[in-house]
């Protein structure tokens, strides 16, 4: 009895450890690349949100992102800076789980656009047209689909507990039937 304590009493550190502290502490809206220039591809990731779908809205888009969940508590999207903007800091607010606003972020919009920025002319991502049905395999990042070592780290870490468990009550199993 002793060890099945001993194994939840692990089996518990463990995941408490490895359990993200808050997602609503990290609410707001971030943009990659940081400072665009008009007319760049910009992506989106807002978290605060629950649901798995929501729209940012900000002057600097060309359009409203349609955003859609990936997992982690976050919602992500892409939409593009209009060339004619003038540079300077834009308010973005997100609709997520039937409020309005619900999540808030800026981005600033340079001249120039930082290092990270590419041009208008090029695609930022795979484009979706044909291919056999490839395109969608293309676009998708094979590290975010899978277990990380974190989730790999975990596993061991609570087999390695396990087999211990099973080792002493075996053991001791061993011992009391000697007896």
């Amino acid at each position: 009895m002793r060890s099945m304590r001993l194994t939840l009493c692990a089996g518990a550190v463990v995941a408490a450890a490895c359990t993200p502290l808050a997602y609503a502490a990290d609410a707001g809206v971030s943009v990659a690349p940081s400072s665009p220039a008009p007319g760049s591809d910009i992506q989106l990731r807002a978290t605060g949100c629950t649901g798995q779908e929501g729209t940012a809205k900000s002057a600097a888009f060309v359009a409203d992102a349609q955003l859609t969940g990936q997992g982690g508590g976050a919602l992500l999207g892409e939409t593009r800076v209009p060339t004619s903007l003038t540079p300077g800091t834009y308010e973005i607010k997100v609709s997520c789980d039937g409020d309005d606003g619900k999540v808030k972020g800026t981005v600033t919009v340079s001249p120039q656009g930082s290092s990270n920025a590419s041009a208008a002319a090029s695609p930022v991502a795979p484009v979706h047209a044909g291919g056999g049905g490839t395109a969608h395999f293309a676009s998708v990042d094979a590290k975010a689909t899978g277990p990380g070592t974190k989730q790999a780290v975990i596993g061991l870490v609570l087999a390695s507990v396990a087999a211990v468990a099973v080792a002493v009550r075996s053991a001791r199993r061993g011992h009391d039937s000697r007896d």
